[in-house]
């Protein structure tokens, strides 16, 4: 996609998270690279009205231009895009499921083989850094080390893919299982998969090329 093609799919995502309820108001952001930078949403604006024109363009070195200042949380966007060269799109919501599990500062277990999908046994959740610093940015690079997403220590969760397509379907797995890991607690536990049934799924995920498009 060139840079106008990018700006209206980040316009159709952010109104996709909104209607889905992975984010709410004015919560959240998403970002896509384009060249060599990215194009990320703007900061205080909710899903409804937004378009490409308020899409803010910046270099990875932090540099914006346009009329509006980027998403405040600017900083882990470009700190993933610089870190991990495979991730073309990167969404932060507050979805319910993840944020709650998240304020609990709960990893996700492997109590689900879908759990594969965000890259490893589980799905991490990041020390507290106060939202738009660095030390938060450094806090979500540690926890996706390996992984494809994390949940954000009382903040929310982040999923990174090749492109927003990849991200908006990994974001919605990811808020499903936090709701069905939140049920298992709540009905006293579930049971974990064990290495080799994991082996076993990720054997069976690569001979049937799951997930790919």
């Amino acid at each position: 996609m060139n840079e106008n093609q990018l700006r209206g799919e980040l316009a159709r995502v952010a109104k996709k998270l909104d209607a889905q309820g992975l984010n709410r108001g004015s919560s959240g952001n998403l970002s896509v690279r384009c060249g060599d930078g990215m194009l990320i949403t703007p900061s205080g604006m909710g899903a409804e009205g937004l378009t490409g024109d308020h899409m803010v363009l910046m270099s990875l070195s932090g540099e914006a231009s346009g009329r509006l200042k980027p998403s405040s949380e600017w900083l882990f966007h470009r700190d993933i895009y610089a870190a991990r060269p495979e991730f073309g799109a990167v969404i932060h919501t507050h979805s319910v499921a993840a944020t709650t599990l998240a304020c609990m500062r709960r990893d996700i277990p492997p109590f689900h083989y879908m759990i594969l999908m965000a890259g490893g046994d589980s799905i991490r959740c990041s020390g507290y850094a106060t939202f738009g610093t660095q030390a938060l940015s450094d806090a979500v690079l540690e926890a996706m080390r390996d992984r494809r997403a994390c949940l954000m220590a009382n903040h929310g969760m982040i999923a990174a893919g090749k492109n927003l397509a990849d991200a908006f379907k990994l974001a919605v797995e990811v808020e499903t299982l936090a709701e069905q890991y939140l049920r298992a607690l709540q009905a006293g536990g579930p049971v974990l998969l064990t290495d080799e049934e994991l082996r076993d799924a990720q054997r069976q995920f690569a001979e049937l090329r799951y997930g790919e498009a």
